[in-house]
Formats: structure tokens, sequence, C-alpha cells
């Protein structure tokens, strides 16, 4: 029997320490034996491999050879093609015609060496039965928009001297990732650059002391207000930043810092620009995505690839390839997974029950591409990580593939930050629950690895709210100032900062922030558009609010350095989950261990306890982190590097409202993880 027919898992792997999946094994293994099958299929049988396979952006586009420049394009439904711009004076000429070389669509044409120089503009012009449009090449990897016209154009990107890297990459560790987007990373109202993000926001990101940064908008896109995630150009870094070189720049810099940098890629969908993406490239709708309504996505107004076809599946493969290759990217953010999965993209739907994953509604082409994808960049590019951006839960998307999962590194817990919203949206703190809340921030799979956040992008986007807007409210805009001492500020500081200990406390194995969030940056964001008249007010990051120290932002900041440095010194993330110590509902105390650490929180609003008896393993204990000092906008309750004994297994403590604090065993105290 061919091995790859084979029954590739047994009851006894550890997708199956969850008993519940027994019922559906043999729909995991008939799904896990279609992606072998896949990759079979597109390595003939393994006789080339995924590497020489995934080639896209060196076969395609155009490239500069010794003697001259070759130029191809996959276009089966053409009937011709022309390359136009400067160097044809925007009109059709005989010598720059490509020729049909392929039966399957391929389109070639070479060109002497004079026949393009460096920065010069151009564009395909595509005729196809009944019609024709002007294009941008499919493998472009530098396409620029007009400023006064707006519209957008391929550029010959020929610099003459390949960038010299100076930094490799650094070497893994725990993964404390700082959410960014260039552009918006300035103070002023405008678009911020690769180079200012590299000199002025790089620095901050160490110094707050994340490990590594996630860069959203990387691809180019048109429309500035989509985030980065409705894209044209897979093979172009958006140039409304700068350009290539700049790029690499900034990563080599980040490498410089101890920094890894992963990047947002978007394959779950493609926007739906003809001229300037790949909707209706050939003139045909379903060249690269599903024929009719399936290959429009109606809530993101978008196009959705077909992943059955080998050639997409080569277009996006060489897309993971060129990033690492040419831009040094240390990982992938995949979005929109859930999408991907789902024929109905998952949407209105709750996934309550393992039915939602093993019924007819999974996409098995599109689950194929992303175990392609994980096993090319980790079997090619070892060290690369990869992360599931995943609301709907589907089980073992973060699990390896040698014990049955689709095998990303992580995937984000989705959950959480859904949860803290919910909760302060919906109840006041005191009507709280304790024991929900420790079930959500510690409820995940065995099998995978998860990272967690209380609050991303997503939550800081026009519609939504950061969790300090929540908190403060209009307040946020007069009440921040350091002596401030209303309820109000005081209780939003201190929650802000037991939100986020929390949930770096109990966090799977990685915590990610989105940039300003540490400091509680005021206002959402809002990129600009004809609704708000096309300003920039909310699409900037204002540092200078954390810059001050007569203001609560730099006390928040200040706090969340602190906390992220007690994790990283102490292995947080790479050590064994959190335990439950001691619960208490109705006083509001929780407590637990982890990675040697007591934690403690009291939520209550009202009451400070006083010789408080909470569970501890025995030995002495010291004060190494405390939300109350004034030191991060606190009231100064407690007495810093305070010393605790225990009394039969029990810990006697002041437990100051509306605070946490974290207790190190010394001396003799018991080691335990």
């Amino acid at each position: 029997m061919n091995e790859c027919c084979k029954d590739p898992f047994s009851r006894d792997h550890a997708m199956f320490k969850d008993g519940c999946l027994l019922p559906y094994k043999g729909v995991i293994n008939s799904r896990i034996l279609y992606c072998r099958r896949k990759e079979e299929l597109i390595t003939n049988q393994g006789r080339q491999s995924l590497m020489d396979f995934a080639d896209y952006h060196q076969v395609f586009g155009l490239h500069r050879l010794d003697k001259g420049w070759l130029f191809r394009e996959w276009a089966p439904g053409a009937c011709s093609i022309h390359i136009i711009g400067e160097m044809t004076g925007w009109a059709l000429a005989p010598g720059f015609a490509l020729q049909k070389k392929r039966p399957d669509g391929i389109w070639e044409g070479r060109f002497p060496l004079k026949a393009f120089t460096h920065n010069q503009l151009y564009r395909l012009v595509i005729a196809w039965d009944h019609g024709q449009g002007d294009r941008i090449p499919t493998a472009a990897t530098r396409v620029v928009q007009d400023p006064h016209t707006l519209i957008f154009n391929a550029q010959v990107w020929d610099p003459g001297q390949a960038y010299q890297w100076q930094h490799p990459a650094p070497s893994p560790g725990g993964l404390f990732i700082y959410e960014a987007h260039v552009g918006m990373a300035q103070e002023q109202g405008r678009v911020g650059t690769y180079k200012e993000f590299e000199t002025r926001v790089l620095p901050r990101i160490k110094d707050a002391g994340y490990t590594a940064i996630q860069l959203m908008a990387v691809q180019e896109h048109p429309y500035y207000g989509s985030f980065g995630y409705h894209v044209t150009s897979f093979f172009a870094p958006s140039s409304r930043f700068g350009t290539p070189e700049e790029l690499k720049c900034l990563v080599d810099s980040a490498h410089s810092l101890g920094l890894r940098v992963f990047m947002d890629v978007v394959h779950s969908h493609a926007a739906g620009n003809e001229v300037e993406g790949l909707s209706r490239f050939d003139g045909t709708p379903d060249q690269f995505f599903h024929a009719g309504e399936r290959g429009h996505h109606r809530l993101w107004d978008s196009r959705c690839f077909d992943y059955g076809k080998p050639m997409v599946v080569r277009f996006l493969l060489s897309n993971l390839r060129y990033w690492i290759e040419e831009f040094h990217m240390d990982g992938f953010r995949f979005d929109g997974v859930t999408s991907m999965l789902f024929h109905d993209h998952g949407l209105n739907r709750a996934f309550t029950c393992y039915d939602d994953y093993y019924g007819d509604s999974v996409d098995p082409d599109a689950l194929a591409y992303l175990y392609l994808a994980n096993r090319f960049v980790h079997e090619k590019f070892p060290g690369c990580v990869t992360i599931a951006e995943d609301v709907s839960g589907y089980p073992g998307i973060a699990a390896p593939q040698a014990v049955g999962g689709t095998g990303f590194d992580y995937r984000f817990a989705m959950g959480i930050p859904d949860f803290w919203i919910r909760l302060l949206k919906e109840f006041r703190d005191e009507a709280w629950s304790l024991g929900t809340l420790w079930h959500e921030l510690n409820s995940r799979r065995e099998e995978e690895k998860t990272i967690s956040y209380a609050e991303s992008h997503d939550q800081a986007l026009v519609g939504d709210k950061t969790l300090m807007m929540r908190l403060m409210g209009d307040s946020i805009y007069h009440g921040m100032e350091r002596d401030n001492g209303s309820i109000t500020t005081i209780r939003a500081v201190a929650l802000h900062k037991m939100i986020r200990l929390i949930t770096l406390a109990t966090a799977g194995n990685g915590y990610l922030n989105f940039m300003g969030n540490e400091f509680g940056h005021p206002e959402w964001i809002d990129f600009p558009s004809a609704a708000n008249n096309w300003s920039y007010r909310y699409a900037r990051r204002q540092w200078s609010l954390k810059d001050n120290p007569d203001l609560m932002f730099s006390r928040l900041a200040e706090f969340d350095r602190a906390m992220v440095d007690l994790a990283k010194k102490r292995g947080m993330v790479d050590s064994p989950g959190a335990t439950l110590l001691f619960h208490h509902e109705s006083d509001r105390i929780l407590s637990f261990k982890r990675a040697g650490l007591v934690f403690l929180f009291n939520f209550h609003p009202a009451r400070s306890f006083s010789d408080y008896f909470v569970n501890a393993p025995p030995g002495k204990y010291r004060m190494v982190l405390d939300t109350d000092s004034q030191r991060f906008g606190g009231q100064g309750r407690l007495k810093a590097d305070q010393v605790h004994f225990t009394l039969s297994d029990r810990l006697s403590l002041y437990l100051p409202t509306r605070t946490a604090f974290v207790l190190e065993p010394v001396g003799g105290a018991s080691r335990f993880r």
C-alpha cells in the first residue's frame, strides 16, 4: 500500500488525548490523507521538492538577466498581452508584446537591456474574448501610486546593488510580540515610513521588553483604511511606507536589537480590485478564485482563492518563500484562517460542538494548503514561526503534523480579548465571575501552543474600544494626571494593570500587545476615509503621552515593562501553565502559582483584607511586583520587597482593594514550577 494511504493516526496520538475527538477519528484521518495526497500531486509523487514547486516569483514577473530582460505572466484566458509604460510612451508597441509559449496560459517576452531602466513605471494591457483591461503583473515586486491621479503602476526596481544584510536573526526565546503598523506608528497626522519606524519605534519596542514585532499592512494594498487586509500585490511591500531596501533595513535593525520580525500574511482572500489586483486578471472571474458566488466574500467584499488549483498553491507558497528569502522575515501571522477553512467562512457561527468542525462545511483544499504551507516553511526554513488567527477553535490547527495537526506553531487565544470586552461592556467589575474568568484564561488544548492577549488591533478599531477607553470613558482626556485622585482614574489604572498581568501570567506559550495599548493609549484607530473627511487624527500613536512623567500613561508603560521583564526573567511563557492555589468568589480573591512565582489578585472594588490566609507552598517569599506601587501609578499601600513566611502551608497577607502582586520564593523556600 502507498505510504500516504495508510491510516496515519491511532487513538494513542496526542490529538486523541481529548476523548471527545475519538468519534471523529475517521474524519480527522481522512483529512490528513487528503493533505498528503495533495502534496504528492503537486510534487509529482516526490520527484520535485516543495521548494522547487514554490517558484512562482522566480518564473513570473520581470527579471534582469545577464544579456537582457525576461518577463513571464500566467494568464490562461488572455488573447494578447502587451507591456506599456514610460518605455513605450504608454502606448501599445510591437516590441513589447508577449508571446504565448504554452497551452497552460504562460506568456513570455525577452527584451534587450536598454528596454527597461530602474524606476520606470509600467503595466500590462491584456485582451481577452470580448474585452481588454489594464493590469498590474501578478508577481510585481514594486508597485507605486501616483499622488495626483491615484493610479497604481508597477515599477522597474533594479537599484544595482543587493542589500547587504548585517545581522542574523535572533535566537528563539520567550515570545512577547509587539503588534505594530508602520504607517500609524508616528505621532503626526500623516503616513509614517519604514525609516521612521526603524529609528523611532524599534528602540521603544526594545526598551519595553518585547522580543518580536508583528508588522501589519506590509503587502501592497490600495486602500489604506483596509488596515492592509485587502491585498492587491502579494509580492510587493507597500510603497507608501518607503522602498524595499528601507524595509530590509528595518528588519536588519530589528535583528540587531534582538527582535524577531513577523508579518501579517493575507492568504485568506484578495482585494476585488481588477486593475491593481488579481480579480479578473485574464478576463475570467475564476483564474485565481472560485467561480460564482463562492468566489466572493460577501462580508469583506473581496475574492476567495480556490486552493484546489495547483497554480494558486504555487503562488501562495512562493509568496511565503519570497518574504523569508528576500526580506528575512522570521515568521507569519496567517490572517483569516477561519474564513479559509469553512465554506461559509464561519460567519454567524458559534462553534459550540465538534460537529461544527467535522461536517461538510470544511474546505479540504484550504486545509490542505495550510498543511502544505506549514510543512514547507518548517522543513525549508527551520526556526520560522507560523501563527494561526482562527476564531473558530478548529481542533489541531496548532498541533504538530506528526500528531495529526495542521502544523502551526501557535494559535491566538482569540476568546480571551473577547471575554475581557464582554466583561467590561456587560458587567461592573464587582459582578465579575472569577471562576469563569479563570476558566477562560486557562482553557486551551493540551497539544496546541497558544498566544494570549488582553487586546489587539481588533479591539482598538472604530466600532470597538480599547480596555483603557472602556475603563475611563471621556475622563481619559482630562483625568490622567499623575496626582489625580478621582475614583474613575484610580479604578481604571488599577484594573488596566490587573487585567494585563493576569492575562500574561496565565498565557499559554506567548503574549501579544498592540502598540500603545501598554500605556493605555487614548482613542480608537480610524484611518482616513470619506466618513472622517480623510483625516489622520486617529491613525497615529501619541507617544508624547507615554513620555510625559506627569501623566498616568507613563506609569502604565512602566508597569508593563516591569511585568514583561519579570515574565522573561522567570521564563514564564516557556513554563507549564498556571495552577490555582486559592479562589474566593465573594471576597473577589484569586491566587495561583506559575514559573516559581505566586500571584495574588484582589478584584474587590471596596474591601481591603488584613491577615488574609491563602494557600501557598511552604517557605519564605519576597514581593517582586506590585500593581499598587506608586511607581506604577498606584496608591502605595504595600511595602516594597516585603518578605512573607508561610504558616501551615498558608500565607497571611494584606490584600489592598483592586491590587495584584507577585511573590518569589527566597532562601530555603520550596522551588516549584
